[in-house]
């Protein structure tokens, strides 16, 4: 069988023809930038979430990893939960300012 790994076509139910190429999306993740042209934004939300409120960055651009890393870094600091996917980090609880100054001490000086 040519390379057509299952997980590449999960969404094709089946095929009668050998030849057929299964098309795969191969999204390429995005360079992380430096931390000082990172444009990141922090907001409060409740909305959608329980009435629970929760800090989100967003804005990071580069790899999931280094998303993940740096959202490790904010929920170890604020002692909090949270999660970094989407390209958005969520952190437990009103840590606006708290956020704000932790991302300015790291070196994202383009943090509003």
């Amino acid at each position: 069988m040519k390379n057509n790994d299952w997980k590449d076509r999960l969404n094709v139910v089946y095929s009668t023809n050998p030849d057929y190429q299964y098309e795969s999306i191969n999204e390429e993740e995005a360079e992380t930038l430096p931390k000082n042209q990172q444009k990141l934004r922090v907001s409060m939300e409740k909305k959608g979430r329980g009435g629970k409120t929760v800090t989100l960055v967003r804005g990071f651009i580069g790899t999931e990893d280094d998303l993940k890393e740096l959202g490790k870094l904010l929920k170890t600091k604020c002692g909090v939960g949270g999660s970094a996917k989407d390209d958005e980090i969520i952190i437990q609880g009103d840590f606006k300012q708290r956020i704000i100054d932790l991302l300015k001490a790291e070196g994202y000086t383009q943090t509003k």
